[in-house]
């Protein structure tokens, strides 16, 4: 199969282990392929939560010369506003909630922004209905 539309995003991350640990932590997202590129000897992750034909790289820098960020993020559905709130509590007492959680009606539902280790901004949210909004339109 030939992979056709959006297909990935990529990011720099300044430590590869700790990255990982956070979208597997708030993104249910899984290493799916991983290597260390050979020129600059750095380590590269593609993640997934594998619901659909798409990933995040991750790929390992010195620094950070764009960050997704402040309102520029990446979006991830949970199974419920509890699970939200629940995030939101865990993302506090670790100092990486940015904002809410807030309720925004339909199809946006109910969100928050989080901060990941490198200043990538993800957002959790319950009730967006993503696919059912594309399907009316």
């Amino acid at each position: 199969m030939v992979d056709i539309g959006l297909t990935h995003i990529a990011l720099q991350v300044t430590d590869m282990d700790r990255s990982l640990g956070f979208y597997r932590k708030y993104a249910a997202m899984e290493v799916v392929h991983e290597r260390t590129d050979a020129q600059s000897g750095r380590r590269v992750a593609w993640i997934s939560d594998k619901t659909r034909p798409f990933v995040i790289v991750l790929a390992e820098s010195i620094q950070i010369t764009a960050a997704l960020s402040p309102f520029a993020h990446l979006g991830v559905g949970v199974v419920s506003r509890d699970e939200v709130d629940r995030m939101c509590i865990e993302a506090s007492k670790e100092g990486v909630l940015i904002d809410g959680p807030t309720d925004s009606g339909y199809p946006v539902g109910y969100w928050a922004f989080l901060r990941d280790p490198d200043g990538h901004t993800l957002e959790i949210a319950f009730g967006q209905e993503v696919a059912l909004t594309i399907d009316r339109s």
